[in-house]
């Protein structure tokens, strides 16, 4: 619950100084992580800066000689611990700190098992898969390289990138690659150069070390950082076997400096031997195409109807002749059989008919007047004397009276 204060009725600094040690005090003994950074020992006393592995932030810690002894040799500066510690606050100072109660180092089996459990929250969130991973470009304008100041780790990569590829440009940003100030120091290079258009990939390189030297590429705040960059990251940290968890959410792996500068540009040697083969190849390609198609013009000259176009129209000359004369004979012939076919129905016809036997001497008697029928005479008893009658022949007709009838 607040004080009631106001510019009538202030309180004086002892009351308040009074009423934040009762808040501290109230705090109880607490069990703090963080790394050791100026430890100063005096006397009995042991003065120690407790910093955050990842904020820039800091506690002072101060216990008894014995306390820090009992935690033994790893306890040195560098070193992460964690410290059973009782909150104080000195109320004629106005300054807060930790009383060590208890320390205790941070063992590499405890580390791993942290690291592990950390490995496993981020890959839960996806921060390690593959589909999040973003290509490198061919050849960068401009890369950019996190190091350690004057490391063979920076030797490395500069050498065997301009070696590759004489004019590859860097900037560097040299920073603290182990300690208590790695992780801030990186942090800052990485949204720098993060933030700079011109640089279209980063290096974070580091030589080998300890599983302790390496922690600072394993941190939380560094990996979520990484993860979340626009500009493409190569890791680069320590040997083939050293696997941080910078390595798991980086775009590319390297398994060392030097193999970090050989994916990060291409080698020109190898560039100039590939356009020379595929120069070669084009060249190949075109002078086939360009031998197919000659072959192909060739072979359509050479044919007749290019080679004596006049031939060809005489050959269809005569085609056109040998149809003409074979309808014409066709025709003719059709005709001859069509005209005896004629011939012979006529003289069939003129066989079968009546003039044929007129024209032997025969006659046709007809009454002179025909009443029922044609008045054909034929029998004796169809006419009586005096009757007239009409005789057609062959060339005409004669007038006739019967003078003597049966």
């Amino acid at each position: 619950m607040g004080m009631e204060t106001s510019a009538e009725s202030p309180v004086p600094v002892r009351t308040v100084l009074q009423a934040v040690g009762g808040w501290i005090g109230r705090l109880g003994r607490i069990w703090v992580e963080g790394q050791i950074t100026e430890l100063n020992a005096r006397g009995a006393t042991v003065y120690v800066t407790l910093r955050d592995p990842v904020a820039n932030m800091s506690v002072r810690l101060v216990g008894p000689r014995a306390v820090f002894q009992a935690a033994g040799p790893a306890v040195t500066d560098g070193a992460r611990v964690v410290v059973h510690a009782k909150p104080d606050f000195w109320i004629n100072r106005g300054t807060f700190s930790l009383s060590a109660i208890e320390v205790r180092p941070v063992g590499v089996g405890e580390l791993l098992a942290r690291l592990e459990q950390l490995k496993q929250v981020l890959a839960a969130e996806g921060l390690f898969r593959p589909e999040r991973k973003r290509a490198l470009p061919f050849l960068p304008g401009t890369v950019g390289l996190i190091c350690g100041r004057d490391s063979d780790a920076e030797h490395d990569v500069l050498r065997n990138a301009r070696r590759r590829w004489p004019a590859v440009a860097f900037t560097v940003r040299n920073t603290a690659v182990q300690g208590a100030h790695a992780v801030r120091e990186v942090l800052g290079a990485l949204r720098e150069l993060d933030a700079d258009p011109a640089v279209e990939v980063i290096v974070i390189a580091r030589g080998g070390g300890s599983m302790e030297d390496l922690l600072p590429f394993s941190d939380e705040a560094l990996v979520r950082a990484v993860s979340a960059a626009r500009t493409p990251v190569v890791s680069a940290i320590g040997h083939e076997q050293d696997s941080p968890l910078l390595d798991l959410v980086a775009d590319v792996r390297a398994s060392t400096p030097t193999d970090a500068a050989k994916r990060v540009v291409p080698d020109v040697r190898e560039q100039l031997e590939y356009v020379r083969q595929l120069r070669d190849r084009g060249r190949r390609v075109l002078a086939g195409g360009l031998e197919r198609e000659t072959a192909w013009l060739r072979g359509m000259r050479t044919r007749p109807a290019l080679a004596d176009p006049v031939r060809e129209i005489e050959r269809q000359a005569e085609g056109v002749a040998a149809l003409r004369d074979r309808t014409r004979r066709c025709l003719t012939g059709a005709l001859h059989r069509a005209g005896d076919e004629l011939a012979h129905t006529r003289a069939r016809l003129v066989a079968l008919s009546p003039a044929a036997t007129l024209a032997r001497g025969y006659a046709i008697v007809q009454r002179a007047e025909a009443g029922e029928g044609d008045g054909i005479v034929r029998s004796t008893a169809d006419v009586a004397a005096g009757d007239g009658v009409l005789l057609r022949l062959a060339d005409g007709r004669v007038a006739a009276t019967v003078t003597d009838a049966p």
